[in-house]
């Protein structure tokens, strides 16, 4: 195998779309290109567009999309020597391509998730070592779905256009967090591989474990030069570590199965409950004379993973099981880290995953209207014990059953399922998003009208070519789904469950009021960072309703919704800085008891995974991590409630209550103290109770009537225990708190990594945060959200790179408490 990237020499144009006289230069200059790349970027990069996600430019280009572009390069093809083939390949284009080389069609493209290649082999025949002229037309495929939603008859969809009509990254079309951005261009790697004889067409390296061994079983696919194989066959070798085995392929056999056992294997756990073994595997095809034709190299992970849906008494569970242990899954919802993806590298996915793990996430979800992600995410994931569950790529519309559609779809899914099976993190298939609860609970049947709309893919087909091709992890149908006959796929006790009735019409206190199986969307909004949001958004005065900062709100009625929630706990912030600050706020204290309430629900609730992780550019939306990159203070309000070992105030009938949870294998004993005292920080009492729970387990012990008081005079309580952070509720919300304003006394210092900062209370201080991208672009705080009571200190230490003063972090706009925000807005400051 001889392989070529055509990575370097390419251009590219307009062949046609729609006037845009304010980027003529954009429609009529050829200009460079990036490959892997895509359209938007490089004319970024030509200085022909502005930054698409500034202000309002996501709609002045719009007209992008609805261009033809052409990519060219030249590229020297030799002829093929005797019994030789010749191939372009193509990782990835999206979406409607059509590849012409020297001016003849090679083919043509309209799945963005597939591989393609064209055999160039009796095109280069006969001729000289040349350069040759490759070109790849990309169409629109805003028009393409629109004219495809004619043919197929329209289907229900959420946002603007008929994305289910073509097999393209969805939130590509715009979503409720994401730009109309709509792409084209060679997104993955596109090479000219040259071969002999035989190559790995597709390998499948499925583990089990049987005992103490590990057994890897190899699925190799091969594909041939010729019609007329060989006459000898071809040797495929397997490895792992020091053990190897072999199997000798007849002349023109196209499948064959290799297996090889490890004995005394360490085994690939999640983190938390073990550590992650990764092992490597290479499979090598040797011809007769030993010649090498091709190899193959990927890690593995010996594990078992299975899902209980079993009823019980409380209805149907989620229990995603690895290794024979029940997983309390910690997790969060991952959309692609950029509207452009190809700007997505490994370090950025090393990166973001870290930061999952950072605030202890256990599980990603990767979500149906993206991309399946590049090996680079799933990489991180085996190796920092992040488990995997991933949506087929289907979300929030009817999708046509019929040809072409379907014949893309299963040809995406045969491969998509086996370029990921190595992966030990991957643990659960998943049919797809919402679209099964929309057939049967948002109405969508009743405008069907008979047509098909993806329920053949979801509970048929999908599931088929997982039995068949990765019969080692599980398949649900869809997310939510209730695993029980013409039950509602959303139903709490049944399967898993998305909540959504808080933050659309609910305050985030009614997460209480939820008692799901598994919650696996739910979520709440705030801003971005202050650096990111004003990088994009330039109204003059800024305000919520600006016409920029709309641009980046794109929840339906969201600014309303963050209003409503806002005000529920405070008073109308004193202008647009306190507005910031107040609903980041609201969101990390949503995030924190709706995460820290599921939990603590365990092991009725095995599972708690948050509506989102991250974002694709900088907008006001659910994600805890911004556009830019930056930890808002919700994440560390994840990051708190996901801790090993949580404290978790809850109402009950008979009054307030701490639950304990113990995300451990081992059993968690000591004291729980109790302390409460009044917004002076004066002691209204103590109590202590004995703290037994077992491994995996929940205890719920009441709080003395005494302490939680009689609700008329506000007051805090705290708990403590040995290993956990310390838990507080308070008696009133902040605005009928009567939280004084905050008294603080400390010292910023520089350090060799950044800055320390001390504070030392002199009144109670309420969720005490550093918003140190205020201080400079790259300052990270370790802690947030901090409570401390007269007299207590906190330490923050803020890494950054940059220089300057440190008194900056012990005052506004860096420095902010939920005290901050008690005081009325003047009538000219409302907002």
């Amino acid at each position: 195998m001889d392989r070529t990237y055509l990575h370097s020499g390419w251009t590219l144009r307009s062949a046609g779309g729609p006037d845009a006289p304010d980027h003529r230069d954009a429609v009529t200059t050829t200009v460079p290109a990036e490959v892997p790349g895509c359209v938007h970027t490089d004319l970024l990069a030509a200085g022909l567009i502005p930054d698409p996600f500034d202000g309002d430019n996501e709609t002045a280009l719009a007209w992008i999309g609805r261009h033809t572009w052409e990519y060219r390069t030249t590229l020297r093809a030799a002829p093929p020597a005797p019994g030789e083939r010749v191939e372009l390949v193509c990782e990835g284009l999206d979406t409607l391509a059509a590849l012409r080389l020297d001016g003849e069609l090679l083919g043509r493209t309209e799945n963005q998730f597939r591989t393609y290649r064209f055999d160039l082999t009796h095109r280069l025949t006969g001729g000289e070592d040349r350069e040759r002229e490759l070109s790849v037309a990309f169409s629109s495929a805003t028009d393409h779905v629109e004219r495809a939603a004619e043919i197929y008859g329209p289907r229900p969809h959420v946002n603007a256009h008929p994305f289910w009509a073509l097999r393209k990254m969805a939130c590509n079309f715009g979503w409720d967090w994401g730009p109309d951005l709509v792409t084209a261009g060679i997104w993955r790697p596109v090479s000219i591989e040259r071969w002999h004889t035989a190559r790995l067409a597709a390998v499948r390296p499925l583990t089990t474990v049987d005992g103490t061994t590990g057994r890897l079983t190899a699925h190799l696919d091969l594909a041939w030069a010729a019609p007329d194989a060989p006459a000898a066959g071809v040797t495929a070798t397997v490895r792992v570590g020091e053990r190897t085995a072999r199997a000798t392929i007849t002349p023109g056999a196209s499948r064959v199965t290799v297996t090889l056992d490890v004995p005394d294997a360490a085994l690939w756990y999640p983190r938390g409950y073990g550590d992650q073994a990764l092992h490597d595997v290479e499979v090598t095809l040797h011809d007769a004379a030993g010649a090498l034709l091709d190899r193959y190299a990927r890690r593995v992970g010996f594990r078992t993973v299975t899902l209980d849906t079993t009823p019980d008494e409380h209805g149907v569970p989620l229990h995603i099981t690895v290794n024979g242990t029940v997983v309390l899954v910690r997790g969060a919802n991952w959309i692609p880290d950029d509207a452009f993806v190809t700007r997505i590298d490994a370090a950025r996915y090393r990166r973001r995953v870290d930061q999952a793990v950072a605030a202890d996430c256990n599980l990603l979800r990767v979500w149906g209207g993206g991309i399946y992600e590049s090996h680079a995410f799933y990489d991180a994931c085996d190796e920092l014990g992040v488990l995997v569950w991933q949506d087929f790529l289907f979300t929030c519309a009817g999708y046509a059953e019929e040809e072409p559609l379907r014949g893309e779809v299963e040809a995406e899914a045969r491969e998509a399922v086996t370029d990921l099976s190595s992966h030990a993190s991957l643990v659960l298939w998943c049919g797809g998003n919402e679209t099964i609860a929309a057939f049967a609970e948002w109405g969508w049947r009743h405008h069907l009208h008979g047509k098909t709309w993806g329920q053949g893919y979801y509970e048929d087909l999908l599931p088929r070519v997982v039995a068949e091709l990765d019969p080692t992890r599980p398949y649900v149908p869809n997310s939510p789904y209730s695993h029980a006959p013409y039950a509602s796929p959303d139903a709490p006790h049944l399967g898993d469950m998305h909540i959504w009735d808080v933050w659309n019409s609910k305050d985030w206190t009614h997460y209480a009021d939820h008692t799901p199986r598994f919650a696996s969307e739910f979520g709440y909004q705030g801003p971005p960072s202050w650096t990111a949001l004003t990088r994009v958004v330039h109204d003059t005065p800024l305000h919520p309703d600006g016409p920029h900062l709309l641009v980046h709100q794109k929840a339906d009625d969201g600014n309303a919704k963050l209003r409503r929630g806002l005000l529920a706990h405070f008073p109308e912030p004193a202008g647009f800085a306190d507005w910031h600050w107040a609903t980041q706020l609201n969101q990390a204290r949503a995030i924190g008891f709706g995460v820290s309430h599921f939990r603590s629900l365990a092991p009725l609730c095995t599972g708690s995974v948050l509506w989102q992780l991250n974002d694709c550019w900088p907008v006001v939306s659910w994600s805890v991590i911004d556009g830019d990159g930056r930890q808002k203070p919700a994440w560390y309000a994840l990051r708190h409630a996901h801790a090993d070992r949580l404290l978790h105030f809850r109402d009950t009938p008979d009054g307030l209550a701490v639950t304990a949870l113990d995300d451990h294998a081992e059993p968690w004993r000591g004291d729980l103290i109790l302390r409460a005292h009044d917004m002076t920080g004066a002691p209204l009492g103590e109590a202590t109770v004995p703290l037994d729970v077992a491994p995996r387990g929940t205890v719920t012990l009441a709080v003395p009537a005494a302490l939680a008081g009689d609700g008329t005079t506000p007051r805090v309580v705290t708990a403590t225990a040995p290993g956990a952070r310390r838990a507080v509720w308070w008696s009133h919300e902040d605005r009928d708190s009567g939280l004084p304003a905050a008294r603080l006394r400390g010292e910023a210092t520089r350090t060799p990594d950044g800055y320390r900062v001390e504070l030392t209370a002199d009144s109670v201080v309420r969720d005490l945060t550093l918003l140190t991208d205020r201080a400079a672009p790259d300052a990270e705080a370790d802690d947030a959200l901090i409570t401390l009571l007269p007299g207590e200190r906190a330490v923050v230490t803020v890494r950054s790179d940059r220089e300057f003063d440190p008194a900056v972090l012990l005052a506004a706009p860096v420095l902010r408490t939920a005290n901050d925000l008690l005081e009325p807005a003047a009538a000219d400051d409302r907002l």
